[in-house]
């Protein structure tokens, strides 16, 4: 077994991990870190939750050259709440040291970080645009930069950052070594990682379990209800320590808050509509524990950490199925158990079927008395019909119209296709 102490590591930085808790790192981590540490760029493919943060944050902070007093290694990340969370992970490990770093993101005073940047730290974590502005400014001097981490680089690339983090990698050296991390690498991504990545290691770990042990999946239909309803009916089952329940959108995340709140039931809202004051005050609530629930659009399935979810509740199956995994990896993390929800309408089956092949193990449940009871698969009907349709056509293949026909043929072929039927769906019953 490996642990972190068998790592090349700096005294500081082992006290670090230990005081963190960590003992033996992840798969990813495993992965990863050596090839930070010789300097090989890399692209880390992993779904949340699998420790990729900590991947690359403790070799980066093991290369840094504290009497060096310029930028060594930039870290651009798609959202505020993903730089800050990295930043404060940061602190952690860095505590007691000489190694400097600055958390520059958009909804932040311009100026002001133009004065911190008198003095060049040795990390930057940024959001792209910021970054951008800063480097075109001349504030941020990241051509001493030789290491360029780009985390959630799918999400990037959907919210159109991929230019500006361009414009920063194009003024940093030619030696540059690059890693990026993603849950998946789309198409349209490839040629930006082309133009800066020289046969880097890929590192894939979409072949190990999509979810975390411990997590169960329940699949309740809305039937017949206002979906809002049956929304509070499953909340009245629950007693979460803090549960996320996810929309598709800005709009329905609102319109499900709203009634809520009208319910008399006080929840939180994390969506791309806050304004960065309105964001920063909800996530200080929210780790302050002074909601239960949470409405969010999938702003929160990638990359913020908030910790302590014992529930997610999809109100809503995402679009892009593979939310689906960012979604319920809020829960069950560090070893805790959870609970993923999802309410579901006929409509929504080839969406269901195709989460299933993702590895998704789904448990139909209704609600009665306010508590969740079991109900038939949703394929079981579909499966009878099945059986049936399969036990009718043994039974024609078996039994056919003889040559010499007799008076009461008929009657006879009837009563031994019967009798196969009933032998054939017996035969299925007991498997």
């Amino acid at each position: 077994m490996t642990t972190f102490q068998d790592y090349s590591l700096k005294p500081f930085l082992k006290e670090a991990i230990g005081r963190l808790g960590f003992h033996e790192p992840t798969p990813i981590q495993k992965e990863i870190m050596p090839l930070i540490l010789k300097g090989k760029s890399a692209i880390g493919q992993s779904h949340t939750g699998t420790g990729k943060t900590h991947s690359f944050l403790i070799p980066i902070t093991e290369r840094i050259d504290e009497s060096r007093q310029d930028v060594q290694a930039v870290i651009c990340t798609p959202t505020r709440e993903l730089g800050t969370q990295l930043y404060n992970e940061l602190q952690k490990l860095t505590e007691g040291t000489e190694i400097t770093s600055k958390l520059l993101i958009g909804g932040t005073d311009k100026q002001r970080a133009i004065d911190k940047l008198k003095t060049q730290p040795h990390i930057v974590i940024g959001t792209p645009g910021r970054l951008k502005d800063l480097v075109n400014e001349q504030a941020l001097l990241v051509h001493t930069a030789e290491i360029l981490v780009i985390d959630e680089a799918d999400l990037a690339f959907d919210m159109g950052f991929i230019e500006e983090i361009d414009q920063v990698a194009g003024r940093m050296p030619e030696s540059l070594e690059m890693y990026v991390f993603s849950a998946t690498i789309p198409e349209k991504l490839k040629p930006f990682l082309k133009k800066y990545m020289s046969s880097p290691v890929h590192i894939n770990m979409g072949d190990k379990r999509p979810t975390a042990e411990g997590l169960d999946f329940y699949l309740v239909p809305v039937r017949s209800k206002q979906k809002l309803v049956r929304l509070q009916e499953v909340m009245s089952t629950l007693n979460p320590y803090l549960a996320i329940i996810f929309t598709n959108t800005k709009q329905t995340a609102e319109t499900v808050a709203n009634g809520l709140a009208q319910a008399g039931i006080r929840v939180g809202r994390i969506h791309g509509d806050l304004t960065p004051r309105e964001r920063t005050k909800m996530m200080k609530q929210v780790r302050d524990l002074e909601f239960q629930y949470i409405v969010a659009t999938d702003l929160a399935a990638r990359g913020i950490d908030i910790p302590g979810v014992s529930h997610v509740i999809n109100y809503e199956i995402p679009e892009d199925l593979e939310f689906f995994i960012h979604r319920v990896g809020r829960t069950a993390r560090a070893g805790n158990k959870g609970l993923a929800i999802t309410l579901y309408n006929p409509e929504d089956e080839d969406a269901l079927v195709k989460v299933e092949k993702m590895g998704i193990p789904f448990q139909r449940k209704d609600i009665k008395d306010g508590e969740f009871v079991d109900l038939k698969e949703r394929h079981s009907r579909k499966n009878r019909q099945k059986t049936q349709d399969e036990a009718d056509l043994k039974a024609k293949s078996l039994v056919r119209k003889p040559k010499k026909v007799k008076p009461g043929y008929k009657k006879k072929m009837n009563y031994e296709q019967e009798q196969i039927k009933k032998r054939e769906r017996r035969i299925n019953r007991k498997k």
